[in-house]
């Protein structure tokens, strides 16, 4: 129940953060550079205050800390913070050079290769049904985003599986995540050596900034990413890999549905189809059982958690 929960509430936040990033960068408020470094900064900043309350509450000798770790030594990585830098900023120059569908699937796509690819070389095996489900339920995927689908020029298309493979990397490293909040906040915190080039070259697009993406900037980085990459870190130890690959091909159906509530989108036949076959496929995914239970996966997730940070 508990990984269903935050799981749920991860893809609910990973969707959140598509719907801000197309009416923030399509709408033209505001440049994929200046986008990402208001999204970091926000994250970062979001993620700090709440981890200093957090301390402050725990140093209060009134409350009950029985329940938390008081000297968690869990303050992320380098490899992360870089792998969510290459994420953010590859998927925010790429999203303004590719259609949406064409976006879509190149991203998700090289996300699924990463997580079940690693999911396999560390012999986490898959029952036939469970392969099926994966197979009908990309089927499903690509019905849905095809259409709005062109032939995407070379370097954008580059740029998001560059964007796909960082994010299923920092998926990964999340699986031997000890403290979700203080790892995403030092994450988070990490990636900011990049704020001066960020800014710098962002520079030169202020005259096209507007409120509007200044808001919405930071309300991805904030929210929908600060607080929505710490709950799929409380996700990922409880997912294996290949799981936590297939529940995001439920993020673009959200995402849709999120479009048609509030950005007043049309509802197509397609997308009923295909978001029936989507999210019925997924869900015999997670219910059918593995065949058997390797311990290859876990030691592999003991050797990446003692690894140099």
């Amino acid at each position: 129940m508990k990984a269903t929960l935050y799981t749920v509430l991860a893809l609910l936040a990973f969707a959140a953060n598509s719907l801000l990033c197309r009416m923030a960068l399509v709408q033209n408020y505001i440049d994929a550079w200046n986008f990402t470094a208001l999204r970091l900064l926000s994250g970062a900043l979001c993620l700090g205050f709440i981890v200093l309350i957090q301390a402050k509450s725990i140093a209060n000798p009134a409350n009950n800390n029985d329940d938390i770790e008081l000297d968690v030594d869990d303050r992320g990585s380098w490899r992360s913070s870089i792998s969510l830098l290459v994420y953010a900023l590859c998927f925010s120059i790429a999203y303004v050079e590719l259609d949406t569908g064409t976006g879509a699937l190149i991203l998700f796509s090289a996300v699924q290769l990463t997580m079940i690819g690693w999911g396999i070389y560390n012999k986490e095996r898959l029952s036939t049904v469970q392969w099926c489900a994966f197979i009908i339920a990309v089927i499903g995927f690509v019905y849905l985003m095809l259409p709005s689908a062109t032939i995407p020029s070379v370097i954008p298309a580059l740029l998001m599986m560059l964007s796909g493979v960082a994010w299923g990397i920092y998926s990964i490293r999340g699986k031997v995540c000890i403290s979700p909040l203080k790892t995403t906040t030092f994450n988070f915190a990490r990636s900011l050596f990049a704020l001066p080039v960020l800014f710098m070259i962002g520079f030169s697009h202020l005259s096209g900034l507007s409120w509007q993406g200044v808001a919405l900037a930071c309300a991805s980085g904030a929210l929908a990413s600060g607080i929505g990459y710490s709950i799929w870190y409380v996700a990922m130890p409880l997912l294996k890999s290949s799981q936590a690959a297939v529940v995001q091909l439920c993020v673009p159906v959200i995402a849709a549905l999120a479009g048609m509530l509030f950005l007043k989108e049309e509802l197509s036949i397609q997308f009923v189809i295909a978001s029936a076959v989507i999210l019925g496929a997924v869900l015999v995914f997670m219910l059918a059982k593995q065949p058997g239970h390797s311990h290859s996966t876990h030691s592999a997730d003991k050797a990446a958690a003692n690894a140099p940070k």
